[in-house]
């Protein structure tokens, strides 16, 4: 049993791995191997990261109109609607993690809400190590994946600003329209050190 879902960790897995593909789950997967090592690094504790990797992306195959609807009964902010699944398996898929999978950690919930987007103040150490393993694991390989984990490695903080910048950069490159949370993580981020 674990402290964070009524079961076992492998409960857990087959859970997350009845709702995705092979394709997702083996990504979850290296997420929560890249989790546990960021999460023994920075002093956070390693099976709240385990769970929070393991179900950071357990909506990410939901449908659309799933999403919607439950952006409109959940009374989420409106304004998601006009954004997508890169959004919505975050910010909506926590909401789904509480109900499906009656996790009810706050720290677990937050760093699946922050999970694409990061947060400004108070993202806790949880939400940093999320953020930076679902960028980092060892299936990642873009351009610039070996700076930014050695960065990550030294320091956590310098990981979470690289990639900001990084993905800021790459969906101004793309001229793709940028949901305001991730500006307003940027805006953060790129003053710490």
């Amino acid at each position: 049993m674990t402290k964070y879902f009524d079961g076992t960790m492998m409960d857990l897995e087959a859970k997350v791995a009845a709702k995705l593909s092979d394709y997702r789950f083996q990504h979850v997967l290296r997420v929560r191997d890249y989790a546990r090592k960021l999460a023994m690094a920075n002093g956070v504790d390693v099976e709240q990261a385990e769970v929070a990797a393991l179900v950071h992306d357990y909506a990410k195959e939901r449908s659309n109109s799933e999403f919607l609807t439950l952006i409109r009964v959940k009374n989420l902010d409106p304004d998601l609607a006009n954004w997508g699944n890169y959004i919505w398996h975050g910010v909506v898929g926590a909401e789904i993690i509480h109900d499906e999978l009656n996790i009810q950690d706050n720290d677990i919930l937050n760093a699946v809400r922050e999970h694409t987007t990061g947060a400004a103040e108070g993202m806790t150490k949880l939400s940093q190590v999320i953020f930076m393993a679902d960028y980092l694991e060892l299936g990642r390989n873009f351009s610039g994946v070996d700076a930014a984990r050695r960065i990550t490695d030294e320091s956590l903080t310098a990981g979470i600003r690289y990639q900001i910048v990084h993905t800021v950069l790459h969906l101004v490159k793309k001229e793709t329209a940028i949901y305001p949370k991730s500006i307003t993580t940027y805006n953060y981020w790129i003053n710490q050190k």
